[in-house]
């Protein structure tokens, strides 16, 4: 199973204050234990919201909010992708993460085929599946 996890914002990260070099190494020595397992799939920082923006649908056209955003507790500062066996086992792995206390992180399953049922219909799969051998991603 693939899981996004979410590392939850900081009042310290939506300032754009950036990790220390001893941070820094940490992180990397854990990013390279989750490759040298095979878990890793791929992960990235974020900047802060002062440099995002939103768009809301509803309205027409759609809306565009620049950032930055309130609620620090909603965002979001990085992220990873993960493949695992189980969402036990990538709770496992992210309770050696080396982050300090306050840091929040969400462990988010990543829907599959099966998820969507009947309404995924075989020339849908087709497409899906054709899109992501394009990019690169076919499972």
């Amino acid at each position: 199973m693939k899981v996004m996890v979410l590392v939850k914002a900081t009042p310290e990260t939506e300032a754009g204050e950036m990790p220390t070099e001893q941070e820094i190494r940490a992180m990397g020595a854990y990013n390279e234990q989750l490759v040298q397992a095979g878990i890793m799939l791929a992960g990235e920082g974020l900047h802060p919201t002062s440099r995002a923006r939103r768009v809301a649908f509803g309205a027409q056209p759609p809306r565009v909010i620049d950032g930055p955003f309130a609620e620090t507790r909603e965002l979001v500062c990085g992220f990873w992708l993960w493949q695992v066996r189980s969402l036990d086992e990538a709770t496992e792995w992210l309770t050696r993460a080396p982050f300090g206390p306050g840091s929040v992180v969400e462990l988010r399953p990543i829907l599959s085929a099966e998820d969507f049922g009947e309404a995924f219909t075989p020339e849908l799969q087709a497409q899906e599946q054709r899109l992501r051998e394009q990019i690169g991603t076919a499972d």
